[in-house]
């Protein structure tokens, strides 16, 4: 008896659990947010869907993008406002300014949550900024055009880029000073540390090729060349770097070559080239890391990239220019 009269109470949990989930409805998908240059807007595009829902106006010329490692906080490059927006994920509202110094392109955010690393490309400064006080901590001196911006993982180093003095120049956050500089080839554009910090990698755009260098001693480990049937080699332009979490591969956006570079991130050996739209710029990955996206600038494309079979799956048509892409869960 007293089994009969538990399992209806069992029956009726689960019964009650059931309805919540299905009155819940799905899980949402994620959003990946891509920056159009010519459009001074951003383009929303829905992952399951795989189709733009929404278009928001934002400041002038926005380039790069990034979140708050929270995902509550979008912070925009608008690069011809002199400006870095804030954006409110939930609302999609810019709820903030920060004072960024002239003609920001790329940024990076401290493991702090904090410290916000700019890129000035014409005053050949980086600009450091609290993001919660709006306060600029320091102005960092640096090459000609600085670009590139990256921070440690372990928040020791924040390097950045410099594209006509052709060197990646290392700050030491502790005292937001510049410590060493290293020598790279023509136009270097991009810099990514690896999930342990231990490596750095950084794209010349000029050059054609790309450097790993080994963080404890800020020496090159290995330069790679790219070589695309069809393709002639002057069109082979390194910019946009993204590394796989697990450490296994490195993909490289090749600019005017079209294509996406797949490299083996252990032997640095090149496995694959993915023909994606024209002027591919930025890549950022889903957070499951199945699918990766390419922002295509002539084309005004999003090229969605399965991760596991290195197939394009689809071409997703945005804005003019698109340049910066995040996602969001």
């Amino acid at each position: 008896m007293r089994r009969s009269l538990i399992y209806p109470a069992r029956l009726c949990q689960a019964l009650a659990l059931g309805a919540a989930l299905l009155a819940a409805g799905p899980a949402a998908a994620s959003i990946a947010w891509v920056s159009n240059e010519k459009d001074n807007s951003l383009s929303l595009i829905d992952m399951q869907s795989l189709e733009v829902i929404d278009t928001l106006p934002v400041g002038q010329r926005p380039r790069g993008l990034l979140l708050s490692h929270d995902n509550r906080l979008l912070y925009i490059c608008a690069s011809d406002s002199d400006r870095v927006q804030v954006m409110d994920v939930a609302t999609r509202k810019i709820i903030k300014e920060l004072p960024s110094g002239k003609d920001p392109e790329q940024f990076a955010l401290h493991p702090n949550d904090r410290w916000l690393y700019v890129s000035n490309e014409d005053d050949a400064l980086v600009t450091v900024i609290d993001t919660q006080t709006s306060e600029v901590l320091g102005q960092i001196g640096v090459g000609v055009e600085p670009e590139g911006m990256a921070v440690s993982p372990d928040g020791k180093w924040a390097v950045n880029t410099s594209e006509t003095t052709n060197m990646l120049h290392w700050i030491d956050t502790s005292t937001q000073t510049l410590a060493d500089n290293t020598l790279v080839d023509q136009r270097p554009r991009f810099v990514e540390f690896n999930r342990d910090g231990t490596q750095l990698w950084a794209s010349a755009e000029i050059g054609g090729t790309l450097t790993v260098l080994d963080v404890a001693t800020r020496k090159i480990l290995k330069t790679l060349t790219f070589q695309i049937k069809g393709v002639h080699p002057d069109k082979v332009q390194p910019v946009g770097i993204k590394l796989s979490a697990d450490g296994k591969l490195a993909f490289v956006a090749l600019g005017p070559a079209n294509h996406v570079a797949v490299i083996d991130a252990k032997t640095f050996e090149v496995l694959d080239y993915l023909l994606v739209g024209r002027r591919v710029w930025q890549l950022a990955f889903t957070p499951d890391q199945k699918q990766l996206l390419a922002t295509n600038g002539v084309s005004g494309d999003v090229s969605v990239i399965d991760v596991e079979s290195r197939k394009v799956l689809k071409s997703v048509k945005v804005g003019r220019y698109p340049w910066g892409v995040v996602v969001t869960p």
